[in-house]
């Protein structure tokens, strides 16, 4: 029976694309127990996407949630040329208007920046100086990589202005706000027809964001270099969603309706 009971749940996670092995299978007892008798007490530690409730998604969001597929490991120090500019709170491509003042603001080079993967990213930059902490809110097409371009008022507390251009290190650090859920915002003109996603709050980058098809299938949504995703495939919504940030962490966010007009708040955020 056990075995029966494993095989069904291996079952269920293949049916959501994350990838299985036989070794998984073993880490599922108190999901296994819970799920086949429905007992009124949640298992501690197994309502991965804290929202109360153990189901599918929590199973799905198993064992994927630290994955090798990172883009660096944690804490990786980049280094390269610090210059600075006036531009990055309005208008800038990461699409975050408006951003507020209560940070300083820092431009990425092109090829960090990623067709936007770094969007939204906290960093901690540090020059001869001292070091501070930034938002990355634009992009630094000229720049080499590891370059960064900083507010012209952020610029003097790591070197002195009149050096313009100066050696500095970064690193991606956890987004100070981000002990709330994320948030979301869809793209002016989104319909069911067609639809842009845009992820606010997230402690860390996100790499990929997913939409869970009719079929009980994740689907991953094509990302554009404005800091948005974007599908013709979701429909009315609510959207069920599976993010995944650049350390291989991911989250499944349940039931976020539709609004093109309001900006809609989650429930989850990723671990640190």
């Amino acid at each position: 029976m056990k075995r029966l009971i494993a095989a069904v749940l291996t079952a269920v996670l293949l049916c959501t694309g994350i990838p299985v092995h036989a070794s998984e299978t073993g880490n599922l007892p108190v999901l296994q127990e819970y799920l086949v008798k429905q007992t009124d007490a949640l298992p501690e530690g197994c309502d991965l996407n804290a929202d109360g409730v153990i189901d599918i998604l929590d199973l799905a969001i198993m064992k994927h949630s630290k994955r090798t597929d990172a883009l660096e490991p944690m804490g990786t120090v980049h280094t390269g040329d610090a210059t600075f500019y006036g531009g990055g709170y309005e208008g800038g491509c990461a699409m975050l208007d408006p951003v507020s003042r209560d940070y300083w603001i820092v431009a990425m080079n092109y090829y960090d920046w990623n067709n936007s993967q770094l969007a939204g990213a906290y960093l901690e930059v540090t020059g001869e100086l001292g070091t501070i902490h930034m938002l990355v809110t634009d992009e630094l097409p000229e720049g080499k990589k590891g370059d960064l371009d900083l507010y012209t008022d952020a610029f003097p507390l790591i070197a002195p202005v009149e050096k313009g251009r100066v050696p500095c290190s970064w690193k991606i650090v956890s987004l100070d706000t981000a002990d709330t859920p994320m948030t979301y915002r869809y793209k002016e003109g989104s319909s069911p027809f067609w639809c842009g996603i845009q992820v606010r709050n997230h402690r860390y980058p996100i790499t990929k964001l997913e939409f869970l098809g009719a079929d009980g299938k994740f689907v991953e949504l094509p990302r554009r270099n404005y800091n948005y995703f974007e599908s013709m495939d979701l429909g009315e919504g609510p959207f069920t969603l599976r993010l995944t940030d650049i350390y291989g962490n991911a989250v499944v966010e349940k039931d976020i309706p539709f609004t093109p007009d309001e900006e809609q708040t989650g429930r989850v955020q990723f671990p640190e």
